[in-house]
């Protein structure tokens, strides 16, 4: 697949609007338009430690990625959160996603950080047969409290 992957331009809002809806539906929430606003916000905001790339062919956004730098009391370098990372349906299966992680873990390795991380759903079992061939499971398992 032919690609060029980049971080999104102010005039790139209505593409990654379309992207991060379609991210929502796939796992059933819905963001309030004020978390998203803001959102877009940050990821233009250089003093914010969150960080974007859509990936394009042509004119057509067809991918996005969200990642954030954080610290941890495990290591000396910051830990780098994948935390979002959609390819539309018609695309999956391209490579799309590999490169999108890829990209992640080029900028994580800029970045000297000690690791580089993700979640997923345990129904995303397509996602999964991907993320086995390139990280390994940590066994954690995660909990929350919704505040």
């Amino acid at each position: 697949m032919n690609l060029a992957l980049r971080p999104p331009a102010h005039a790139d809002r209505a593409a990654w609007d379309r992207l991060w809806q379609g991210y929502q539906r796939f796992y059933k929430v819905e963001i309030a338009q004020e978390v998203s606003d803001q959102t877009w916000v940050r990821l233009h905001d250089p003093a914010e430690p969150i960080w974007a790339c859509l990936a394009w062919q042509g004119a057509r956004a067809f991918g996005m990625v969200h990642w954030i730098y954080h610290r941890s009391t495990w290591t000396d370098g910051p830990y780098c959160y994948l935390q979002d990372l959609y390819v539309d349906e018609d695309v999956r299966g391209s490579g799309a996603g590999r490169a999108l992680i890829a990209h992640v873990r080029a900028d994580a390795e800029a970045a000297r950080a000690s690791r580089l991380y993700w979640l997923t759903h345990e129904t995303n079992t397509d996602a999964m047969k991907l993320y086995d061939k390139v990280a390994q499971r940590s066994g954690f398992v995660q909990y929350r409290v919704v505040l």
